[in-house]
């Protein structure tokens, strides 16, 4: 005879995810025997995983029931998922979840595909991605050209605007 598993299908069960998920994370592995995960997060706004929160994989809706800092990742109980078999199928999930709003923050996603246009107006290229910089982060350009985050002076829907020293693009 084998021991019944839990199940719930108040957060495991498919759903309609929200438009315009942004990835935040995956799932690294199970932890224990409890249905904890390893959540490897690649925002750094430690709120995804806050109780409460929910997390997306895939189809499927992840709410939060606990979660603690453990050796730069995260481990976390997930609503719904009470055993380790539970948590092994989780592995390898990618989450994502709704864009924040924060006025005074700028985004990835709010960045990539916007026109970059100096301060005379000129367009220098549109924005393909933004790279990872100890001292700024650098707009990546289709052009090839780099420019650091620190020269953005404002942002509107498809439009960064930066002031750029002389010859940076040249």
């Amino acid at each position: 005879m084998t021991a019944p598993t839990s199940r719930s299908t108040s957060s495991t069960e498919g759903g309609t995810p929200p438009p315009d998920l942004l990835e935040v994370g995956h799932i690294a592995r199970a932890h224990g025997l409890r249905g904890e995960v390893v959540v490897a997060l690649t925002t750094n706004r430690d709120e995804r995983v806050a109780p409460g929160a929910v997390l997306w994989a895939g189809p499927v809706p992840l709410t939060v029931v606990a979660s603690t800092p453990h050796q730069g990742r995260w481990v976390v109980a997930f609503e719904g998922v009470h055993d380790r078999p539970a948590a092994d199928s989780l592995r390898g999930a990618v989450l994502a979840a709704p864009a924040l709003e924060d006025p005074d923050v700028l985004w990835v996603h709010q960045l990539v595909g916007s026109h970059l246009i100096d301060q005379g107006g000129t367009d220098r290229g549109v924005v393909v991605s933004v790279q990872a910089n100890p001292a700024s982060d650098l707009l990546v350009l289709d052009g090839g050209g780099l420019v650091p985050l620190r020269f953005v002076t404002s942002t509107e829907p498809g439009v960064v605007r930066a002031d750029l020293p002389v010859g940076l693009l040249d």
